[in-house]
Order: C-alpha cells, then sequence, then structure tokens
C-alpha cells in the first residue's frame, strides 16, 4: 500500500500550474478528532493520491487543518466507509475498475450506508467522460472536474467550498437532532412522576443532549420571594452523588455554589470551557437550577439546544408541580399528609390481589366525641387533635402498616392481623393527648374486616368496615366489632328493600289506610289516624316497622311524608264534604321529616293547596322525639302551633319524658301506648301506669287517648280511668278511604236510628 502523503508530482496526464505556499503553522491533527477536516481519497492513480495530499496537506480551511484517508478502488473504499466517521469531503475518480464505478460507489454512499451529509467532488482523467446529469443531480454530487482542470489553486477552492457546504449541513442536521433529542427527551421527562425523578431525568438528558457522560447536580431554591436563598440538593449524578439530599453550602461544593448564585442572579445559563450552569426559569414560586461538569467545551449549536432544552424543562417543572399537587390533593389528606380514602382504596386493591391478604386486617378507627370537642375548642385545637392522633398512629404501630385518614374524624389501619389488633390499637388511646399545654382525653371505637375472608374490591372492604364500625358504635363506644358475612347479607337485604321501597312508590304500591278513634262514653267516632301500608304485587304486605326506618335512613321518607299528609288532608276535605264537620285527622311526622329544613313550608302548602282546615288536623310525634332535642323541638312546635294544627305526643309513657320540658311543650293531646294498654288487664302496674298518663293529662288539660284497645274489658277499664277517647281493632281495623266513608256513614245511621 502507497503511503498516506507523497510528494508533490505533475502526472502526466495533468497541466497543472502548482503554486507552491509556506506551511501551514498548525501541525497535523490527530485521527478521530473533530479539529480536523477528513478528506477521502479515491483514485486508482497512486499519483493523484499524492499530488494531491501535497497540494493541500499544509493549507487550513475554515479554521482547521485538513487529514486524508486514502483508498485506491471502489470496492476498497467501500470497505473502508463502513467503519470510517466524520468524512468531510469526498475525491472521487469516476473511471477505475469499470467505466462507471465512481457513480456506482456514489449510489452506496448516498442510498447504501445513507452519508447524507459528505460532499462528494468527481474527477477524471479522461476529458471526454462525463457523467449522466441526472446521477449528478440525484445522488447530490457538489461539483466535477476535469483532473487537468484542477490547478492547486482550483482544488483549493472547490474542496473548500465542499467543506463549507459540508459543515452547514452538518449544522443543519446537528440543530435538527438535537431539537429531535429536545422533544425525546421531553416526551420522556413528562413520564416521570414526582419533581425529584424529574430531576434526576433532567440531568441524564443534558448529558444526552451535550454527548457527555452524566456529571452534575440539580438544586431548587424554595420560596425566593419570601427571602429564601438557600440552595436544596433535588438530583445528582456522577462524582457529585456525595451532595445527595442535603442543602449546598460553601463548605461542600465552593464552586458549585458560586456558578449558581451567579446564574440564579443573572437569571440566565452560563457556560465556561469546564461547566455549564442552567436556569430553569418557570412559573412556580421555586428557582431550578443545575450544575453540570463538561469534558469538553460546547459548540454554539449545543449551547443553542440547551437554552431551548431549558425552555422546555422550565415548562416541564411547573407541569410537574401542578401534577404533583393535583396527585396530592386527589390522593393524600391535606391536613395530616396521610393517604385518603381515593388512595387508601387503591392500596386495598393491591392487597387483596397480593399473597398478603390472608394476613391482613382493615381497621376503622373512629373518635368518640370529637365534634363535641371540636366546637368547646375551636377548629384549630381540633386539628391539632387530629395531626396528634396521626402521629400516634404512625409512630407506635410500625412503619410497616398503613395508615391513612379517610373521613373528619376516622382514620384507618391496614396490615398484617398481629399488628392491626383492636387491644393494641385502643391501648394508644388510654394516654392523654398533650394539645398546645393541654392534655386531651380521647376514646375510639373500631369496626373491622379481616381480607383473608373478604370477597370483594378495595371499596367493598372498606364498606364493610364501616358496617362494623357503626354496629361498634350502636353497641358500645370505645369498643370493636369484627364484620361478619351475616352482617354483610343484613346489609344486603335492607339495601334490596330500599330499591324495592324506591320503585314500590313510583308505582303507586303504597297507600294511606284509616283507623277511627272513638269516644268512650258515646262510642261515635270523632277522628282517624291516618297509617302507611305497602303491599307488593304479589299481594304480600309489608310491614311498617321494616320499611318506615329504611324510608328515613335513605332520605325517602321526605317525600313519603309529604304524600301521606297530602292524602289525609284531601281526604278529610272529602269527609266534610260528606257532612262529618267534627272530624279529625292524625297524621304521624318522623324525626327526619321534622327536621328537614323545609318542613314548615311544606306543611303550609300541603294546608293551602288541599283546602283542609288546620283546627282539624293533628301531627303526631314520638315521645322520644320530643325528648331528644327538647329546645328545638319547643321552638319548632311554637311555629307549628302558628298555622292551626295540633300536636299529639304518641306513645307516651316509653320515653322517660320530663315533666318539666312537657309543661312547656304547645302539644294538645298524649296518647296511651298499646303496652300499657295490654297491660291494663294483667297487672296493677299496668293500669297504674294508664292511671298516671291520663290524670297526667286531666292536670295540664291536654287531651288523653289510647290506642291498642282490643276488648271491651280494656275499654270499659279506661273509660272508668276517665280516658275519654281510644283506638283499636275492638272498634274498627285501618281501612282505606272507601271504606271508611261506608263505615262512618254506616255509624251515622245507626245513631240516628
Amino acid at each position: 500500500m502507497p503511503p498516506s502523503i507523497t510528494p508533490l508530482e505533475q502526472s502526466k496526464d495533468d497541466h497543472d500550474d502548482l503554486v507552491f505556499l509556506e506551511e501551514h503553522p498548525a501541525g497535523a491533527a490527530t485521527a478521530g478528532e473533530r479539529s480536523v477536516w477528513r478528506v477521502m481519497i479515491i483514485d486508482d492513480d497512486e499519483d493523484v493520491h499524492s499530488t494531491t495530499t501535497f497540494a493541500l496537506g499544509n493549507l487550513d480551511m475554515q479554521h482547521r487543518p485538513l487529514e486524508f484517508v486514502h483508498a485506491y478502488s471502489a470496492g476498497e473504499a467501500r470497505d473502508m466507509l463502513k467503519h470510517e466517521q466524520e468524512i468531510a469531503v469526498i475525491l472521487l475518480d469516476v473511471v477505475m475498475e469499470q467505466d462507471d464505478a465512481g457513480l456506482h460507489l456514489v449510489r452506496y454512499i448516498r442510498e447504501t450506508l445513507k452519508l447524507s451529509d459528505v460532499r462528494i467532488i468527481l474527477r477524471t482523467g479522461q476529458p471526454g467522460y462525463a457523467p449522466e446529469i441526472d446521477a449528478i443531480r440525484d445522488f447530490d454530487i457538489n461539483d466535477y472536474k476535469t483532473k487537468s482542470e484542477l490547478t492547486r489553486i482550483k482544488l483549493f477552492t472547490t474542496v473548500t467550498a465542499a467543506i463549507r457546504s459540508y459543515e452547514q449541513i452538518r449544522k443543519i442536521n446537528d440543530s435538527r437532532r438535537g431539537l429531535s433529542q429536545i422533544v425525546q427527551a421531553s416526551t420522556e421527562l413528562m413520564t416521570l412522576h414526582g419533581v425529584r425523578n424529574f430531576a434526576a431525568g433532567v440531568l441524564t438528558q443534558i448529558a444526552d443532549l451535550v454527548g457527555q457522560k452524566t456529571c452534575g447536580v440539580l438544586c431548587v431554591q424554595e420560596c425566593p420571594e419570601a427571602g429564601c436563598h438557600e440552595l436544596m440538593v433535588m438530583a445528582t449524578a456522577g462524582d457529585f452523588r456525595r451532595l445527595d439530599n442535603c442543602q449546598l453550602t460553601a463548605e461542600l461544593a465552593p464552586a458549585v455554589l458560586e456558578a449558581m448564585e451567579l446564574a440564579l442572579a443573572q437569571r440566565r445559563n452560563v457556560y465556561h470551557p469546564e461547566h455549564l450552569t442552567l436556569h430553569f426559569a418557570g412559573k412556580a414560586s421555586r428557582n431550578f437550577v443545575a450544575y453540570f461538569e463538561l469534558a469538553r467545551p460546547l459548540s454554539e449549536i449545543d449551547q443553542r439546544l440547551l437554552e431551548v432544552f431549558c425552555s422546555n424543562v422550565a415548562v416541564g417543572l411547573d407541569n410537574v408541580e401542578l401534577v404533583t399537587h393535583l396527585h396530592n390533593a386527589a390522593f393524600y389528606d391535606q391536613l395530616s399528609k396521610l393517604p385518603n380514602r381515593t388512595r387508601l382504596v387503591e392500596i386495598l386493591d393491591a392487597t387483596l390481589s397480593g399473597p398478603a391478604k390472608d394476613d391482613a386486617t382493615l381497621s376503622l378507627v373512629d373518635l368518640d366525641h370529637f365534634a363535641e370537642t371540636n366546637d368547646a375548642l375551636g377548629h384549630q385545637f381540633g386539628d391539632m387533635l387530629l395531626l396528634a392522633v396521626a402521629g400516634r398512629l404512625q409512630s407506635r404501630l410500625g412503619n410497616e402498616l398503613t395508615v391513612a385518614r379517610i373521613g373528619g374524624d376516622i382514620f384507618c389501619v391496614l396490615g398484617d392481623s398481629g399488628q392491626v389488633n383492636p387491644a393494641l390499637i385502643l391501648a394508644l388511646f388510654q394516654t392523654p393527648f398533650s394539645i398546645d399545654g393541654q392534655d386531651v382525653q380521647l376514646s375510639a371505637t373500631l369496626g373491622l374486616v379481616r381480607l383473608g375472608e373478604h370477597d370483594g374490591s378495595g371499596a367493598d372492604a372498606l364498606k364493610d368496615a364501616d358496617i362494623a364500625l357503626k354496629r361498634a358504635k350502636s353497641q358500645q363506644r370505645a369498643g370493636h366489632f369484627y364484620f361478619s358475612r351475616s352482617m354483610g347479607v343484613e346489609i344486603r337485604e335492607r339495601v334490596r328493600m330500599m330499591h324495592a321501597l324506591r320503585t314500590a312508590f313510583g308505582q303507586n304500591q303504597l297507600f294511606v289506610v284509616y283507623q277511627p278513634q272513638i269516644d268512650l262514653v258515646t262510642r261515635r267516632p270523632v277522628g282517624a289516624e291516618a297509617l302507611l301500608r305497602w303491599q307488593t304485587p304479589d299481594g304480600k304486605f309489608i310491614s311498617p316497622d321494616r320499611f318506615i326506618p329504611i324510608a328515613e335512613y335513605s332520605g325517602l321518607i321526605i317525600d313519603l311524608g309529604e304524600w301521606v299528609l297530602r292524602t289525609a288532608c284531601r281526604e278529610l276535605v272529602k269527609l266534610r264534604a260528606a257532612g262529618h264537620l267534627d272530624f279529625m285527622m292524625s297524621i304521624n311526622v318522623s324525626q327526619v321529616q321534622f327536621r328537614h329544613p323545609y318542613f314548615l313550608d311544606m306543611l303550609r302548602t300541603a294546608l293551602e293547596d288541599t283546602g283542609a282546615p288546620p283546627e282539624f288536623v293533628e301531627l303526631e310525634i314520638t315521645e322520644s322525639m320530643a325528648m331528644e332535642e327538647p329546645d328545638l323541638l319547643i321552638k319548632m312546635l311554637g311555629q307549628i302551633k302558628q298555622t292551626g294544627v295540633s300536636i299529639a305526643i304518641d306513645d307516651f309513657g316509653t320515653g322517660f319524658s320530663s315533666l318539666s320540658y312537657l309543661q312547656r311543650l304547645q302539644i294538645d293531646r298524649l296518647k296511651i301506648d298499646r303496652a300499657f294498654v295490654t297491660e291494663i288487664t294483667g297487672s296493677a302496674r299496668g293500669s297504674s301506669i294508664a292511671e298516671m298518663v291520663i290524670q297526667l293529662g286531666r292536670n295540664l288539660g291536654l287531651a288523653v287517648i289510647a290506642e291498642g284497645v282490643e276488648d271491651e274489658r280494656q275499654a270499659q277499664i279506661l273509660q272508668n280511668l276517665g280516658c275519654p277517647l281510644a283506638q283499636g281493632f275492638l272498634f274498627a281495623r285501618p281501612m282505606n278511604a272507601d271504606a271508611l266513608d261506608g263505615w262512618l256513614n254506616n255509624d251515622t245511621l245507626e245513631g240516628a236510628a
């Protein structure tokens, strides 16, 4: 193989006018460095190689020397170009092994090797041979010359023009590749969750963009507007890993701190031959800055690409901040920073689908009477108390457990059954909580579910725990209850009945019946109690004791109660039109109805719409309801009385009424509970209670009526005790409106006869 650089000789076929210039002071560049332009000479004439390298060898082009690569045939060039890098210009002989070997090689370079940057100059020593015009156009050939044309000056000019073209193309392609990298980097960064992961990704992408190893640190300056200038390390790479998760100080890294402070003060990127400092100017209330060590200085293109990259990263950091905030708001309790209900359901789903299910237990922890503490001591104190409870649950039960806050005063503990133990959890509340210098004693009630016995989703497990909690609270505060399958069946039956009740109401399966109320002396009707009944399409009756509580629990009682009130009022108007003028209509009102904010408006509207005289309408409330919130009831009854409607207390004698409150209630009538009426004939105690209620009514100026009278002996005893009114099967069973109308007409006719 001939030497790569040979002395200048004049070819026999060439008539170059060679001009010898002084050697350039710069020495030859080392192979592989980008500080040289690599020129490949492909020609089967060794003299061409020698004269070309001698003519151009010591010249600078675009401030760089040339480096020559030699191939002596098209085949040899094919093999070399598969691994040769950074070839700027190819000086290619057209005619070598064959007449068109050079053109075939051009096709191979462009189409097979996909080398689009390299500039190709065709040369031929045969003046009469010219390549096809289409080939020159299609294969991006830079120039075509005969060897006799290429004097040293013309050769220099031609190669210089080709190198300039190559340099521009490389800049354009580098920019294009850099922008493509930025787009890809931005896409990859946005897949990272959390600011710290995003920050680590930024360092990796900087290294890829500048083509150097990852060695840097990224810091955040929290709340600079408030005067906070400390730089906290968010991510590190390479030699800077020693700075992980710490505050950047002059003692730890003085050069890094100085560079970062400069970039932050000037709010721009700062480039140095050995390092760069990037400032990410986002909209968030935090400043981000990165320091990156360089193995070599950056090109102008690299710097421009980094400017674009920083703009994208700044937007990305803002977005990650927003996404992180939204994620935390969606999955974590804002006060305690514990997982909330949504996140807990995710954790439960993962637990139920994994091997830990069989040994895991879920416990709801409901703080007893927390609302009263919150109201008495203030919400700020209450928040501090909740934080204290959260801290104790986390610190005392172990890091292996999941502690969540799923409601105002309801926490949740999930984990191994040995640790999620009622005794262990309840023991945490034996020691008072110290809040603001005050000791606060709390207790808690637990509802638990063994996940090994649970079939269903995480949301279902949480519902089951809530069912167990309600059962525990109904039995004993500061206790616990485990969910069982029978409880689930009971709840599902209630839910089924709730849906069936809504359907029945919509399909008119519910109806009102009326039980007459009788004057015990004259045995004549003086009124009736309106009662709600439910008959299913198959003819079965559902007991009010079953469906009324469900109607109250579901809120359907509001609509049902209004419908019953209006139906009974319309029936009253109808009876009065038939001549029954001194007839009182009694209508039951549930506690849920009574507490509804629009109950008074509903009552007034119903009376007005139906035309029922309010003085002949009586509302019945239970004694337990009257005694639950007596002050509120006194105010409410006063407003009801202003409508002209009268009030009766139903089931009197069962609720341990306070006589002082009873005197303040604006009521009109007491109803003796059927339990005491039944006992009248069975024990002296039953008779004594009935007599006491009758006497109490007489002393307070209230009317008294006994319900559940089923035989004549009971009626006689009540009459002898001074009870004026009664209702029960002895006189009439509950009947529909048509039957009541007929019954009253028959009674009137019998009385007239």
